[in-house]
């Protein structure tokens, strides 16, 4: 069969599923929402606890009710690999990245769990960009909330910094839309010191076109990850056609990376680049590819109301 037989067979089968996973992209929206947390975060987490944490409900997962014969030509409608490819390395380049992604803990319905994140520019040297479900997940919002750039092994070599405000997108808040599923949180001073201004920051870039090459950075968890090192990938990003508005990566990264930074015009000598999305979500039929959403005027609008705070 041609390549457009195939391409053409995988669209009617999609449009032929009648269960919709994701919500239609919302035309207008109200603020962010936002969630203020107590005093306490960073006693609350020990190097054991870390350790220990759980990837939340592993990386998310969206089923699709497609034919055997469809899942077996979907990889082949995938964009061919490029020169820069990385589908679930251990990151051993250095840089800025090293410093400015780490591990998010937090305790979901009582237990420690974690994701991951990035400290990304803005005014008030203070905020993290990670997914929605690592900020509030089925209708609740997370507590003990902390982020550890650099994170290895249980160790924090830039500190625990936690959080006193985290903030989704109305649509995450409302019904959980993947399409919306980004997150945000505000940390406090640590030691008199602000976090941007210890550990450094990737720039952050709103609808950006389409289809260019990125990095995707995280803390994977489960198998055959264990939670304890930087690991990335990278290659030319693609629309996702079953089912969201998101943007699709070849990737390998197991539970545990949600949250974790895409950034565009990567630089692998500096560690550097502009964040324009997060690890969220794949489908069960599409293995070792990733999800995340697109960065467009609600992600903006989520992160202006960050910095402002």
């Amino acid at each position: 069969m041609k390549r457009t037989g195939i391409r053409a067979l995988v669209l009617a089968a999609v449009a032929a599923v009648t269960t919709a996973v994701f919500n239609a992209p919302a035309t207008a929206a109200p603020g962010p929402a936002v969630h203020v947390h107590g005093a306490g975060a960073a006693e609350y987490w020990t190097p054991e606890k870390m350790r220990s944490a759980k990837p939340l409900d592993g990386l998310m997962t969206a089923a699709r009710d497609l034919s055997a014969d469809v899942r077996t030509a979907v990889p082949r409608l995938l964009p061919s690999r490029t020169s820069k490819v990385g589908t679930g390395d251990p990151w051993t380049g250095g840089g800025a990245v090293t410093h400015t992604s780490g591990r998010v803990f937090f305790t979901f319905n009582g237990s420690p769990a974690s994701c991951s994140g990035d400290a990304v520019t803005s005014a008030n040297s203070s905020v993290v960009i990670t997914a929605g479900h690592c900020v509030k997940y089925q209708g609740s919002w997370h507590t003990n909330w902390v982020f550890v750039p650099g994170y290895d092994n249980g160790n924090a070599p830039y500190g625990e910094w936690a959080a006193t405000t985290t903030l989704t997108t109305p649509q995450w808040q409302a019904s959980e839309d993947l399409n919306y599923d980004v997150g945000a949180a505000v940390v406090a001073p640590l030691n008199g010191q602000y976090l941007t201004d210890v550990v450094g920051s990737q720039g952050i870039a709103f609808n950006q076109p389409r289809g260019q090459v990125m990095y995707s950075f995280g803390y994977p968890a489960e198998p055959p990850y264990d939670g304890s090192e930087l690991t990335y990938c990278a290659g030319r990003t693609f629309n996702d056609t079953f089912g969201s508005n998101d943007l699709g990566m070849r990737c390998n990264m197991t539970g545990g990376s949600s949250g974790g930074p895409w950034l565009l015009n990567f630089n692998e000598a500096t560690g550097t680049g502009i964040q324009n999305s997060v690890n969220s979500f794949g489908y069960t039929f599409l293995p070792g590819v990733m999800f995340g959403p697109y960065f467009g005027a609600d992600a903006e609008a989520l992160y202006n109301a960050a910095a402002a705070r």
